[in-house]
């Protein structure tokens, strides 16, 4: 197990640990946006119109329009009747969960589904593979016959760099009401057409209805959270309680949003650059890694990686999730803000590793 270690500033494309300047291939802002210095400056003047805050339930007698506008926005994007923003991705999967415990309905869990979409406290993942997993979904379904199934999952393996198949939603039965509720938080901003995620790739039957749930906070660099779904779900979803008491995004990161096509569009360019130059790069490592085209994750069974980088000055994404007392996840996690030569850098010191270890 890694030290813990504590810095006094935002990390970027560097980090300053213990007087020294590290090289940092960590963390989950794929875009960069958290220390964009154009992105910045909308947020500066998102900050003079709207505030630090909005202290108001969504659902008071007095509306600010931004909110509305910039869900209208990710809706077009993403290809989406209609978009609810809350004020993380834990409270994004909350809503539609807590939503559903009202109602009858029986859970089915893919493999490595994320905590915040959860319907209890604790619930019980199959220990089998995804494909697996898939591979007997529409037989449970069918053996239960519930009146109302729903399935949760995420749209890829963001730990391990895992890409998922969906054809399998297609062999779904079609005479029973299921709720399909997939997870795109480590997709949205950076897979897709244009970053729009998994929504528009998916295509269901009448009998299903489609949510996706995200966090905004890494590739997007917005604090929040995003529901995705047909517009009497998203409607119902908006009049609920839960919703009601939820507190809303702070403002001015959605007018930032708003402004910010040229940024994202930028920023996602780069990162595809930098992808491609990293693992183009890669020749007596490439076989260390579990990775996807065009996706930042790197992932790594061999964790001693993470030591031998640490002494090269460079930091990298290495420790127990989401339970600490676990194995630790050893991945290289690709930035926007990452220069040429940083990349070139951190691939001469993995081919090194590799050429040691064999």
């Amino acid at each position: 197990m890694h030290n813990d270690f504590i810095i006094y500033q935002q990390p970027s494309k560097k980090i300053r640990l213990r007087e020294k300047d590290y090289h940092f291939f960590s963390g989950t802002s794929y875009l960069g946006l958290n220390q964009d210095e154009d992105f910045k400056q909308l947020l500066i003047e998102g900050l003079h119109q709207y505030g630090m805050s909005f202290g108001s339930s969504r659902n008071g007698n007095l509306q600010l329009a931004i909110y509305t506008t910039a869900e209208n926005k990710m809706a077009t994007w993403v290809g989406a009747e209609k978009a609810l923003t809350v004020s993380s991705g834990m409270l994004a999967g909350q809503l539609v969960a807590q939503y559903l415990r009202t109602q009858q309905v029986t859970y089915f869990y893919a493999p490595q589904s994320h905590s915040a979409n959860f319907h209890e406290p604790i619930v019980q993942l199959p220990a089998i593979s995804f494909q697996e997993w898939t591979k007997q979904i529409e037989k449970q379904i069918k053996e239960t016959n519930a009146p109302h199934s729903v399935i949760v999952c995420n749209s890829t393996d963001g730990l391990r760099a895992t890409s998922y198949n969906f054809d399998w939603i297609q062999e779904l039965p079609e005479n029973q009401f299921i709720t399909l509720i997939i997870d795109d938080s480590h997709g949205l901003g950076i897979t897709g057409n244009n970053g729009a995620g998994i929504f528009q790739s998916i295509t269901v039957t009448p009998n299903i209805r489609f949510i996706v749930v995200s966090s905004l906070h890494k590739a997007m660099g917005i604090p929040g959270g995003v529901v995705f779904g047909d517009e009497a779900t998203i409607e119902t979803l908006r009049h609920t309680a839960f919703f009601a008491s939820c507190s809303p995004i702070a403002p001015a990161y959605l007018y930032a949003y708003v402004k910010a096509d040229k940024i994202y569009q930028r920023n996602f360019e780069r990162l595809l650059a930098n992808i491609e130059r990293f693992s183009s790069q890669l020749e007596a490592a490439r076989s260390l890694f579990s990775f996807q085209p065009d996706y930042p994750v790197f992932y790594t069974a061999q964790d001693a990686l993470y030591e031998y980088l640490f002494k090269n000055d460079i930091f990298i994404y290495s420790f127990a999730y989401p339970i600490k007392t676990g194995k630790p996840n050893t991945r290289i996690v690709i930035s926007a803000w990452h220069d040429k030569e940083q990349i070139d850098l951190l691939a001469a010191k993995c081919n090194e590793f590799a050429e040691k270890m064999n």
